[in-house]
Parts: structure tokens; C-alpha cells; sequence
């Protein structure tokens, strides 16, 4: 009951994680670091200079820049993992990337879990430090907020 009770309130802070993030991403339509690094002429800070060759180290996604997606989903995820594990110790958490030959990344609190995502992002040059932010930030509220809407059955 415990495990089932668990993926349900991880799927649905998930789940409502990406609902959040994608009005907010057609909301604000911020420009992704490619599109303003590459046109540093437009945006009327003479300061800046254009890049027209710059490119992220990752495939760019297909929808505005702001907030980090990725980010929301895993503090909203991290979040249900602390109300879940409390104040005892915290097992060791891992990801699996067949994509990446197997690769496997290890995490010693959920905290270095979350952290890692959000500057993944920047660094793969996706995202701009702020929306790993905010990100994070509405991440973590929304994780609350399902284990809130659904209670540990008390014994």
C-alpha cells in the first residue's frame, strides 16, 4: 500500500508539475540562451554582441525557454520523496540512461538530486540560471501540495 500510495502522489505532483509549467511556458514565451545568444544585436542592450554560431550542448526543446521544465518535475518529485523518507536516512537514489550507454548517476540526498538537474540545464545550455529557479522553486510547492491532497492512511 505504501509503494502503490507513493507512485500515485510521485505521478501526480509530476503530472500537475507539467500541466503548471507548460501555461507558464506559453505564457511568458521567453527565448531560449540559442536565440539570444546568437541575436545579441536585438536585444537592445549595446553591451551584448550576436554569437551566430553558438550552439548548446544538447538538441534545443521545441517550446519557450521559461521555467525549467525538467526542473519542476524534479523537485516536485523531490519533494514528495522527503514527506515520504522524513527525517530517516535516505536510501541511495540513482537514474539509469540507456540513451547514455547505461550511464548511471548517483545521488546521496534528494537535495543533490534536484540541484543536479538545474544546472544540467544551464550547463547544457538550455536554460538560464533564473528558470532552474523558479523552476525548482514551483517544483518543490506543487510536491507539497499532492502529498498534502493525498494523506498517508493512518494505521
Amino acid at each position: 500500500m505504501d509503494n502503490a500510495r507513493l507512485f500515485a502522489v510521485a505521478a501526480m505532483a509530476m503530472d500537475d508539475g507539467l500541466t503548471a509549467v507548460f501555461d507558464a511556458k506559453y505564457t511568458y514565451n521567453f527565448w531560449r540562451p540559442v536565440t539570444a545568444i546568437r541575436n545579441g544585436d536585438l536585444d537592445g542592450n549595446d553591451a551584448t554582441v550576436p554569437e551566430p554560431g553558438w550552439t548548446p550542448f544538447i538538441d534545443t526543446p521545441m517550446h519557450p525557454e521559461y521555467p525549467c521544465a525538467l526542473c519542476i518535475v524534479s523537485a516536485a518529485l523531490g519533494a514528495v520523496l522527503v514527506a515520504e523518507i522524513g527525517a530517516g536516512p535516505v536510501p541511495k537514489l540513482s537514474s539509469a540512461s540507456s540513451t547514455a550507454g547505461g550511464a548511471v548517476r548517483t545521488w546521496t540526498s534528494v537535495s543533490d538530486f534536484t540541484q543536479e538537474v538545474a544546472l544540467a540545464r544551464i550547463l547544457d545550455g538550455v536554460h538560464y540560471r533564473n528558470s532552474t529557479e523558479v523552476g525548482s522553486a514551483m517544483g518543490k510547492k506543487i510536491g507539497e501540495l499532492a502529498v498534502q491532497k493525498l494523506p498517508k492512511a493512518s494505521r
